[in-house]
């Protein structure tokens, strides 16, 4: 299995990854919040990289069907229904709903993926779920990590490392890329302080200035949503897994 990692959205083309599983991550926040959403029942998600695509598109919808998320540089989009926090897409909120988000970072990784083979995505949250999936797969990978900003960020790349890390305890011959090796070893060496090394990153600061701090403990937490989230025509729908 060769696996290469992607720091951003940016470093991917067609012809890179078409042939590959393509694994996006934006643990803070996008995928989390995209893989709670669908833990917690919603019926769908679609995420889309600009807002006006967003409203235009939830004018399909009749009301009380739909759920309008999303943020700008961290902050609610002015008028939608909720931000781009975790814990705001409860089963109260969300349960048989389609959910419409954009993101700064993250649906844009999302949808720049979609020439892949197949997407999931990912987060500390379905960590274990997804490494099953991959193994099971065993298929080339392309992990692709949204960044912040267009510049890397410490927080994706070690939930990369955590999934090569799970791979690699399955014994499985993997052939990693520079960036692959150097997630390995951050996860490997972080593992059991991982807010501790992340308070040290400019995204993680961020969101603790905002006072997000509940966002930071919802997404570091490991494999409390099980799902594989696979995103295919535009759209992102749970696949439950006993794996």
């Amino acid at each position: 299995m060769k696996i290469i990692v992607y720091p951003t959205r940016h470093y991917i083309e067609e012809r890179d990854i078409k042939d590959k599983v393509a694994v996006v991550i934006d643990v803070l926040r996008a995928t989390s919040t995209i893989i709670t959403a669908l833990y917690n029942g919603c019926k769908e998600v679609i995420p889309m990289a600009e807002i006006e695509e967003a409203v235009k598109i939830s004018k399909n919808y009749e009301k009380d069907t739909f759920i309008l998320g999303g943020e700008r540089n961290s902050e609610k989009i002015e008028g939608f229904h909720l931000s781009n926090s975790p814990g705001e897409f409860s089963r109260e909120q969300v349960e048989d709903k389609t959910v419409l988000i954009t993101t700064t970072n993250g649906t844009r990784a999302i949808t720049k993926a979609a020439y892949a083979k197949e997407v999931v995505l990912a987060s500390f949250i379905n960590i274990t779920a997804i490494c099953d999936y991959v193994a099971a797969l065993g298929q080339d990978v392309a992990i692709v990590c949204a960044g912040t900003f267009g510049q890397f960020s410490a927080d994706d790349v070690l939930v990369a490392g955590a999934l090569i890390h799970g791979l690699y305890n399955k014994n499985i011959p993997i052939e990693l890329d520079d960036l692959g090796m150097t997630a390995k070893f951050m996860y490997e060496h972080s593992k059991n302080d991982i807010h501790g090394v992340l308070s040290q990153t400019s995204h993680y600061s961020t969101l603790k200035e905002l006072g997000l701090e509940r966002d930071l403990e919802d997404c570091l937490r490991l494999d409390t949503a099980p799902i594989i989230p696979i995103y295919s025509d535009g759209v992102v729908r749970a696949w439950h897994t006993n794996l």
